[in-house]
């Protein structure tokens, strides 16, 4: 038997939550994420040894060593050219806030999909210099990379980025985000359905749990959605059992979108209801992340412990 302290935290909130407060005594926030990573992904015209293979209409493909990819290159830029266009309209035309997480080498090869976040007042989260999987890169080479994203953030956003979601993170990711110390909050967590502080490191640092089931990337994994109406009725659910939880406890729901998968038009046809639907619905809130973030730190400041 050792002293060691287990670095996890298994018990959270248990069955006691903090009440969210959410504006207007909302039952519900709901959180809509566009993750633009098109132009940042694995490529060997971008410096790498081989072809992404994550994430696209080629489920299960492999990554090619020393060659391009094209067809695989191209459903990366159908994401930028049509499905972030199909997206922006939906949400637009409804006056929704979205937060997007935007890679920083992505957002650098399109002003103009750039523009249009910013002119709908879109949050830009930053999603890391690179749309890659960080698991094996040494930590002063993550750490050069985020420092890296900050710096071209700034340069396309015109501000530095508040929020970060790294997504294919390694053990260091976090620890790395609390140390550089700028950021409002951090969503590389998974572990629960409301905001959290963590003090693991030497500065508590704001997480918002993210979501990889309430997520059109199931379009493209081996057990997951395969029609729109799947997709549809996933969110529909989820929705209904929050709101209904939430006369009781306020909650909070994620929803996690890609340019070239719900952009495509048979899913985005799934989202459009899912939109009308909530539209319809009272005691709904939708922020954007930061907004969260924002009213998370007024209303449950870190008094000294996560729970």
């Amino acid at each position: 038997m050792t002293d060691h302290v287990y670095p996890r935290d298994m018990v959270g909130y248990a069955d006691n939550p903090p009440k969210a407060q959410w504006p207007d005594n909302a039952r519900v926030a709901v959180q809509f994420v566009i993750n633009y990573e098109e132009g940042g992904e694995n490529c060997i015209l971008h410096g790498d040894e081989a072809s992404e293979k994550f994430l696209s209409e080629i489920v299960g493909a492999d990554a090619i060593t020393g060659m391009r990819h094209m067809n695989m290159e191209s459903v990366y830029e159908y994401g930028s050219r049509v499905g972030f266009w199909r997206l922006h309209k939906l949400f637009s035309e409804r006056d929704m806030p979205v937060t997007v997480y935007g890679v920083a080498m992505a957002l650098e090869r399109n002003r103009q999909a750039v523009d249009a976040m910013l002119k709908a007042q879109w949050e830009i989260a930053t999603h890391g210099y690179r749309w890659i999987d960080y698991q094996h890169i040494p930590a002063e080479v993550e750490q050069e990379h985020l420092h890296k994203a900050i710096e071209i953030h700034k340069s396309v956003t015109g501000s530095r980025p508040r929020g970060v979601y790294i997504g294919r993170t390694s053990p260091n990711s976090i620890r790395l985000v609390a140390e550089e110390g700028g950021f409002d909050y951090c969503s590389d967590t998974y572990a629960d359905e409301l905001p959290y502080w963590c003090d693991d490191y030497a500065s508590p640092q704001l997480m918002i749990p993210y979501t990889l089931d309430v997520n059109d990337m199931r379009f493209a994994t081996p057990q997951g959605f395969n029609a729109g109406d799947q997709f549809y009725n996933y969110l529909k659910d989820t929705f209904d059992m929050l709101f209904h939880e939430g006369g009781d406890t306020p909650r909070m729901m994620s929803v996690g979108l890609h340019c070239r998968l719900v952009g495509r038009p048979g899913r985005a046809q799934a989202l459009r209801r899912f939109l009308d639907y909530i539209a319809a619905q009272p005691q709904v809130w939708i922020p954007r992340r930061i907004d969260i973030a924002e009213h998370w730190r007024r209303t449950h400041p870190f008094c000294g412990q996560t729970a």
